[in-house]
């Protein structure tokens, strides 16, 4: 199996399991992640994911570019084709109210940065890259990087990436906004679990209707978007975590959240 999948504690790991070929992302590949999204989106709980690659050299160099060639598939072929969530099912999915981490074990270019970009939290490695380097290669970052990038940094700075292919640090990235956290690669695996450990504190229903809201209503006013009677929201609002937390508040004790 090319993608190790895990729950435990309430938290999915799903790690892709290509180290020889950079953990690029093949159509099997593609096909058992987005079996992993659907299935995490019909399950109460997984209150947290984290998506990591194989290694410590590259979190995933996106596409496989070997199986491409086979396959002969043009550019418009390609971008013609139906493709939930972009890139890995997660580049620019709309469906998935867990919170995803990325822990960022290394390299991250392509469709691997279009992950990314996907993620909620960004959690990675000193030495990691990352890049949008498809241009460079005559292809296009057809599964989200292009509209992603310049919604997520500051303009100039997802330009200058866009236009050049060039990769950049974790800690440049971070100077732009887009990573949560740079730690040495022996620290990576802590501050993913004191993220992890931050997210679990919270309601998984709240958390679910924040994520809900802010990824359906960006493009509305702010008047407009808090009226929105989305799933998530109402099933926050109408569940039964405010009355556990109001009184685990007043017995000074941890809430046991309900699935």
């Amino acid at each position: 199996m090319t993608v190790h999948y895990e729950i435990v504690e309430h938290v999915a790991q799903v790690t892709i399991d290509r180290p020889e070929l950079l953990n690029a992302v093949d159509q099997a590949t593609e096909d058992e992640m987005q079996r992993i999204w659907r299935e995490i989106e019909g399950r109460s709980d997984i209150w947290c994911i984290v998506l990591t690659g194989s290694g410590e050299r590259c979190f995933s160099s996106g596409a496989d570019v070997q199986e491409a060639v086979k396959i002969g598939r043009s550019g418009l072929e390609y971008w013609s084709m139906e493709r939930e969530g972009g890139f890995g099912g997660i580049a620019t999915r709309l469906t998935l109210n867990v919170p995803v981490i990325a822990r960022v074990n290394g390299g991250a270019y392509g469709g691997g940065f279009e992950m990314v970009l996907g993620a909620d939290i960004v959690v990675a490695a000193d030495h990691a890259k990352f890049g949008l380097t498809e241009p460079r290669l005559g292809f296009l970052p057809l599964d989200g990087g292009m509209v992603m990038l310049p919604r997520l940094i500051p303009a100039k700075h997802a330009m200058g990436m866009l236009m050049t292919g060039r990769r950049v640090t974790a800690d440049e990235l971070a100077g732009f906004g887009l990573i949560n956290e740079v730690v040495p690669m022996a620290e990576l695996d802590d501050a993913v679990t004191r993220w992890v450990d931050q997210i679990k504190l919270c309601s998984p229903r709240s958390i679910r209707a924040i994520k809900q809201v802010v990824r359906n209503t960006s493009h509305l006013a702010p008047h407009d978007a808090m009226g929105q009677r989305l799933p998530a929201l109402m099933d926050s609002l109408n569940g039964p975590d405010s009355d556990e937390g109001s009184r685990a508040f007043v017995e000074k004790r941890t809430p046991n959240w309900p699935e």
